[in-house]
């Protein structure tokens, strides 16, 4: 194509023959031109989507809004959390090991009889002797589980045997032993209605892969010929028997430990607590969380509850056994608590008052007593009254704790059958610190006072005539009313912990909101001990309630030959041998 030549299409003349048109520069040729972007807008339509009026745009947005605020008020914030990480279950899995081989050795297997062609046994009175539980495992497992492995472990066996062979007859004690015994337990723990944590399921998988049984006597050889018979069929119920035992153990005894473990339970006579889980456990492969509601109440109003609206805490670490947090809310709501029950108030009379402090307060409003005029109310004792007039409310950050107070004092002169004169009226402001510390399982607070200022409600020249007080009303406080105050709350509160298990080695960290405390574990009970003591008394006894539900075989008096059971073990017309 030659330069300054466009693309052209070709037609035909009425000949015939093909003639070109190009739009190039020639002016003598006729053009066709044939814009393609307009004959393809003629041929396609666009269509264009409906756009949503102002009206549905708004339902959109409401119904999102709705959703939203709907998931926000269902998770509610949790004003604890518990972490137990996997460096706690080398701990548990000593304590549950021991535990759990004392009710393994409370296995009852049911009486052993039957007949094969001449022999005919009766296997009876079967003890647990020894019991040898070797590489195990304790592990978490995601899906709220927990997991105990064991393999590789022995279980001695001791059995009265009532043996005869045609005229032959055998009877006494024989040694077994059940080899490569192999345990899988997996306990499923959740929130129960109440908001206590339950194990909700027990899967369990056991086998027993050889069972050996010592036969002695003048016809020993034979009897080792004989003797799987009487192998088998105890193989078969050892088999059925050790996972109802592990069922037991964890559906009734490990939920009668965690019924141990406070939900809503008073911290005195004032205020309680609530411990209830907000949700199931969470559990990874390295650690279990539990969120609980951790919330303060007055006993007189069991139903009040505080919003949460503080920020909810965070655990991130893994290597300690267990880190305890709480947020803001958790000691807002007990200082909500206590001032709803009407706690907050401490009222000094005569005596109690420091005799310094006294002089001070009489020399200061030496004016207002000497215009009584009477005797006997300048002489009558001194009052001094504290009241908190709003709930005090926490503040942690990383740099400490505090607790801020605001307070009326008031100061009167409180004369023997006459009303009280009241000589001032002041607000006080403070600020306190405060200390957490772990001791056993209970937390305990240790306030001092910081920060203060009093200044009047009723005009600002008052104020000014207050400031000599500052000091002295200061002193007061920190070595008249602190310690009363921290011998108060001494006791402190409970941990959500089961019963015998304390923390140890604990280490509080500050942070924005909330605080952490790590902590190691200690079983300062036994964990025998503990569910011995909290058995559910309408439980009845593991082996009874086996027996029950394990079929029996038949005994050789059922097969209408042998002896039975309770007769003479050696009679005239049989020959004996053996122990």
């Amino acid at each position: 194509m030659k330069e300054g030549t466009e693309m052209g299409v070709t037609t035909h003349t009425p000949d015939g023959s093909p003639k070109s048109h190009l739009e190039g520069n020639d002016p003598d040729q006729p053009r066709l031109r044939l814009d393609l972007r307009g004959e393809l807008r003629d041929l396609v339509t666009p269509v264009t989507p409906p756009y949503p009026g102002p009206l549905v745009m708004a339902r959109f947005a409401a119904l999102f809004l709705a959703l939203l605020a709907g998931a926000h008020a269902d998770a509610e914030i949790p004003g604890c959390k518990i972490r137990i990480t996997s460096k706690a279950l080398e701990l548990l899995k000593q304590e549950g090991l021991r535990f759990l081989e004392q009710e393994l050795e409370t296995v009852t297997i049911p009486d052993l009889g039957g007949r094969e062609g001449h022999f005919y046994y009766n296997i009876s009175e079967v003890m647990v002797t020894e019991l040898q539980l070797t590489s195990s495992e304790l592990h978490f497992q995601p899906e709220q589980e927990l997991v105990l492995q064991t393999s590789n472990s022995s279980l001695g066996l001791r059995f009265r045997r009532q043996l005869r062979y045609w005229i032959f007859y055998d009877g006494g004690y024989i040694n077994a032993s059940a080899q490569g015994i192999s345990i899988y337990t997996a306990l499923q723990l959740s929130r129960d209605p109440t908001g206590r944590i339950k194990v909700a399921n027990v899967s369990c998988q056991a086998s027993v892969s050889r069972l050996y049984a010592a036969f002695e006597g003048t016809f020993k050889i034979v009897y080792e010929f004989l003797s799987t018979f009487i192998t088998s069929g105890m193989h078969f119920l050892l088999n059925q028997q050790i996972c109802p035992v592990i069922h037991h153990a964890g559906m009734v005894l490990l939920n009668s430990l965690l019924d141990t473990v406070p939900v809503r339970s008073s911290v005195d006579n004032l205020v309680g607590i609530d411990y209830s889980l907000v949700k199931d456990p969470v559990v990874s492969t390295s650690c279990m969380d539990m969120e609980f509601r951790g919330a303060f109440f007055p006993l007189a109003q069991g139903n009040w509850s505080l919003p949460n609206r503080a920020v909810e805490p965070q655990l991130q670490e893994e290597e300690r056994m267990v880190y305890v947090a709480f947020s803001e809310f958790f000691f807002d709501s007990a200082l909500e608590s206590y001032f709803q029950a009407g706690a907050l108030q401490l009222s000094l009379v005569g005596d109690k008052v420091p005799k310094d402090l006294d002089m001070l307060l009489r020399a200061s409003y030496l004016g207002s007593i000497v215009l009584l005029q009477s005797p006997a109310v300048i002489d009558s004792p001194l009052k001094l009254e504290l009241r908190v007039v709003a709930p005090p409310y926490c503040t942690i950050k990383p740099s400490g704790t505090t607790i801020s107070v605001t307070a009326s004092v008031t100061i009167a002169l409180v004369p023997p059958n006459q009303p009280e004169v009241q000589l001032s009226s002041m607000i006080m402001d403070a600020r306190l610190s405060a200390k957490m510390a772990l001791q056993g399982k209970a937390l305990r607070v240790h306030l001092d006072l910081r920060k203060f200022r009093i200044y009047s409600n009723q005009s600002a020249l008052e104020s000014l005539a207050l400031i000599p007080l500052q000091a002295p009303l200061k002193t007061m406080l920190q070595f008249g009313v602190m310690p009363l105050l921290n011998e108060r709350i001494r006791r402190g509160v409970q941990i959500p912990l089961p019963e015998g298990m304390d923390f140890v080695r604990e280490v509080v960290t500050n942070h924005a909101g909330f605080l952490t405390i790590a902590a190691d574990l200690h079983f300062a009970k036994g964990l025998r001990e503990v569910i011995e003591k909290n058995r559910p008394a309408n439980t009845m006894d593991s082996g009874a309630s086996w027996r029950m539900q394990t079929p029996q075989p038949p005994t050789p008096e059922q097969h209408g030959v042998g002896p039975k059971p309770d007769s003479n073990p050696d009679p005239p017309n049989y020959r004996t041998s053996g122990k």
